[in-house]
């Protein structure tokens, strides 16, 4: 899927039209290095440049999330899987965080899903990253079971520890209607 998107703003409004523009087009091997930069600066236990690369091999659908110069601002990647959608990793630059782009790459999961003939999109997320459950929540996913020891972490004394995963999901259906999205 290519889309040209422009941001929403908080009330979920599309920017005026003097904003600057977003694309998302497939993720290639020419991207991995920005994918991987963006990935270490969001997360303290970040994916390797090798796992985007083995998911570009397994054919995983995977899209970046450009601005106006072509500069990579965004990035997931999702597993298909019989009537089902697996969102494995979704993640906006910091630096243009708070502008509704994930918000965009959620919606065009879902159109992908449904392409895909998906009933239904699931992820994980670490439950303290709560911004993070919030968007999701606020977005129509719910939770639905917890994956024990599933993150690598760290304790409050800085040893290895693991962290608990919160399952997410929801009817693909749900979310096209939540969010007015019409499949092509």
């Amino acid at each position: 899927m290519n889309a040209r998107l422009r941001p929403h703003d908080s009330s979920g409004a599309i920017a005026p039209a003097g904003q600057s523009a977003h694309a998302l087009r497939p993720m290639t091997p020419a991207d991995l290095d920005a994918v991987a930069q963006i990935e270490n600066t969001v997360y303290d236990f970040p994916w390797s440049r090798g796992n985007f690369a083995d998911s570009l091999t397994a054919q995983y659908h995977a899209q970046v999330l450009t601005d106006e110069t072509d500069s990579v601002r965004g990035y997931f990647v999702a597993m298909p899987g019989v009537e089902e959608m697996h969102l494995l990793n979704i993640s906006v630059d910091p630096a243009v965080q708070g502008q509704g782009l994930s918000l965009l790459m959620l919606d065009a999961v879902v159109l992908l899903s449904r392409a895909d003939g998906a009933y239904l999109l699931w992820l994980e997320v670490r439950p303290s990253n709560t911004h993070a459950v919030r968007i999701y929540e606020r977005y129509g996913f719910y939770p639905i079971a917890r994956r024990r020891d599933y993150y690598p972490s760290v304790d409050t004394q800085g040893r290895a520890s693991r962290e608990d995963a919160l399952v997410m999901s929801a009817q693909v259906d749900d979310l096209l209607q939540r969010r007015g999205l019409r499949p092509a």
